[in-house]
């Protein structure tokens, strides 16, 4: 006779608890990826001297899935005061819908952070990824 058949149903009880219990178990010690924490900062400037008067300075074009993504930083007295999305996916109407909040969301996060160090837009993880890159490199272009 099979170990399952009804005359046991203590036996199916424990294995389904058993199994249960292993399962949670493995989806409790599951870990989401998570992308490599990155140094992004405004940069410092060198020495006492602060630097003064407005710049304005293009980082890199950063390709991504989607296209490439360049922003434009604009530098008042040592402090972030616009950025500016010079390039960025547009070229169907999806791409439109979503950059139409991403890019604004990103631009008030890295104005309130006055770095690269921003968070990543949900829906627009690519476009993301690209402006902060651009944005850091224009942010190191400013200091060297």
């Amino acid at each position: 006779m099979h170990a399952l058949k009804k005359n046991r149903p203590l036996r199916r009880i424990v294995l389904a608890s058993a199994a249960t219990v292993s399962g949670v178990v493995l989806l409790l010690s599951f870990k989401p990826h998570t992308a490599p924490a990155t140094a992004l900062a405004v940069p410092a400037p060198s020495g006492s001297a602060q630097v003064t008067g407005t710049k304005t300075v293009t980082g890199d074009s950063v390709d991504t899935r989607w296209g490439p993504v360049q922003v434009r930083i604009t530098v008042t007295n040592g402090k972030l005061t616009e950025v500016t999305a010079v390039v960025y996916p547009q070229e169907n109407p999806r791409d439109q819908q979503i950059n139409s909040y991403a890019i604004p969301t990103l631009r008030t996060e890295a104005l309130q952070a006055q770095s690269a160090d921003i968070d990543t837009v949900s829906g627009a993880t690519y476009t993301s990824d690209g402006y902060r890159q651009s944005l850091q490199s224009a942010l190191d272009s400013m200091s060297g």
